[in-house]
């Protein structure tokens, strides 16, 4: 599943030939994803100027000018792509409208035109994906996007914020780390990357790295720098990855799906082990990681 360094890369890849421009065409190839497309999905689209690609956790998050926010969550294998209209229709069927020429891949399930002259296409082969427009003045009271912590690369998000989450907390650190509330977006593999860079347990207890008051330890202080340093470097990776035209999950991680082989910590001499924690895997170093 894409996780932040992901869609934020997605982001990025949209903003340029997204924000400022005008939908002048939308294709629906089917009537849902994960759900159910909005009603009238293309009509409330088409004319409307989008006013900003944003991200929140992995959500994308486009607010436009009809009042009106498309959001967006590329599910477990969604991905978009941008395609100049010219090279669209080059490679089309040969059906008569100039303006979208739909294209051989049966993923390809929505196609946008942007007024700058992009066809953005939202290709999912497992379709669990989705689009929502939310109304405006909403968005607050979405049921995934209302409830979450701080984004974990924004300065609201540090030590301080880290313990005042974890405080009282019984549940392991890798747990919490999970939880949305806690720190939005943060996923399996990284929440694993940023522990083992802490030298933290994943089965430790989230209240450990705090005080009875709330305030950071050094471990909340550690595991918060490391977050923000496993991901800045992720999206870095990710899109160099993209340019190259290589395959992202070939990169490496310090212990994620590494389960067997040593530990890259300088002097530490461990091996990376796996374990089912909360129904997903877990992988550490239990010599350096406590």
């Amino acid at each position: 599943m894409p996780e932040l360094p992901e869609v934020e890369t997605v982001r990025r890849m949209l903003e340029p030939v997204m924000a400022g421009a005008r939908f002048e065409a939308v294709i629906a190839r089917r009537a849902d994803l994960r759900g159910p497309l909005p009603e009238q999905f293309a009509a409330r689209l088409i004319g409307t100027r989008v006013m900003a690609v944003t991200r929140r956790a992995k959500y994308l998050v486009t607010p436009l000018s009809s009042g009106e926010t498309l959001v967006m969550h590329l599910g477990m294998s969604g991905w978009f792509r941008v395609d100049d209209e010219r090279s669209v229709e080059a490679r089309g069927d040969g059906a008569p409208s100039p303006a979208m020429l739909l294209v051989a891949n049966p993923h390809d399930h929505v196609l946008f035109r942007m007024s700058s002259g992009a066809v953005v296409t939202f290709n999912d082969p497992r379709r669990f994906g989705s689009m929502e427009l939310v109304p405006a003045g909403e968005i607050a009271n979405h049921p995934a996007l209302g409830k979450l912590g701080p984004e974990p690369l924004s300065p609201e998000f540090d030590a301080f914020a880290l313990a005042r989450a974890c405080k009282g907390k019984k549940v392991s650190l890798k747990v919490a780390l999970l939880d949305q509330r806690v720190v939005a977006g943060l996923g399996n593999i990284y929440a694993a990357e940023a522990l083992h860079r802490a030298h933290l347990s994943p089965r430790r207890a989230a209240s450990t790295i705090a005080t009875p008051t709330g305030q950071p330890r050094d471990s909340a202080h550690r595991l918060a720098a490391a977050i923000k340093r496993v991901l800045t470097a992720a999206i870095d990776r990710v899109a160099a990855d993209n340019a190259a035209g290589g395959e992202y999950r070939a990169s490496r991680f310090r212990v994620y799906d590494r389960e067997g082989a040593k530990c890259q910590t300088t002097g530490c001499g461990g091996t990376i082990r796996r374990f089912d924690q909360a129904g997903r895997s877990t992988f550490y170093c239990p010599r350096c990681q406590k």
